[in-house]
């Protein structure tokens, strides 16, 4: 079963305390701070679709890639529903294959986090690296170091929502940076009158941030900028998530 086959359905309505429209104004802020086009641009790992749809709204022409089958379904759908015209293509980010190139990328909620290899970071970032124009911007954000260790940890987390309980396990490897996910959905169906219950797992890996900097510029990008979560400040040692961006090298 492929990650999100099953969070797919669920996945909207145990994010509804983030701000779209919020995230999609400060990442087009950012483009706008480091000189970037409002042109083409991707979102990659765009899971619901849920940013896809507000950079469409904002005058982008948007490109959404998810390894999710399920989730582009539901992308899908949302773009239909808010009548704008989205390409959503199923691929990894690791295997991105555009059919030309692109004014800027956007890689946000901790998508990075999910490739647990250094291997699978680097192909991701020389493929956004390949279809970038010179000059392009590559937004991303990701959980940090402290967040796995101290947040995620060995924690338990339980989300009580009218359709949906979920209950969210952490199993955190100090060694590896490594935190193993398992998310269990008990939904009511009342055709049958009883809960059913259905179970994800998946994994993900913090990166110091001087190793992100190293496949940045293995891929050709420049590190324009790091700053603590939806904001123009910089990062601590105790700040959960850190967005960066960075530059195509080039004219």
């Amino acid at each position: 079963m492929e990650e999100y086959s099953v969070f797919a359905q669920y996945y909207d309505r145990l994010t509804g305390n983030v701000s779209y429209p919020a995230r999609a104004g400060y990442f087009l802020q950012l483009l706008d701070r480091f000189g970037g086009r409002r042109g083409i641009l991707l979102d990659l790992a765009c899971g619901t679709g849920s940013l896809s749809v507000e950079f469409a709204r904002a005058g982008l022409e948007v490109i959404g890639v998810d390894q999710s089958g399920e989730m582009l379904a539901e992308a899908q759908s949302k773009a239909f529903s808010a009548g704008v015209e989205i390409l959503f293509l199923c691929q990894r980010m690791q295997d991105l294959d555009l059919y030309g190139t692109i004014d800027a990328c956007v890689c946000a909620l901790d998508s990075i986090n999910h490739l647990t290899e250094p291997e699978q970071v680097q192909q991701a970032f020389d493929r956004v690296s390949l279809f970038l124009n010179p000059g392009g911007l590559f937004l991303f954000d990701l959980n940090t170091p402290y967040k796995h260790r101290e947040v995620l940890g060995q924690n338990t987390f339980v989300y009580d929502e009218e359709e949906v309980y979920c209950v969210w396990q952490n199993d955190y490897a100090e060694q590896t940076g490594i935190v193993e996910i398992q998310l269990d959905f008990f939904a009511y169906d009342a055709a049958h009158g009883a809960y059913y219950r259905d179970t994800e797992c998946f994994s993900e890996r913090a990166y110091a941030h001087a190793e992100i900097v190293r496949m940045l510029e293995a891929a050709g990008l420049s590190l324009a900028g790091a700053f603590a979560s939806d904001s123009f400040d910089a990062p601590d040692d105790k700040t959960q998530r850190v967005v960066y961006a960075a530059r195509k090298v080039g004219n």
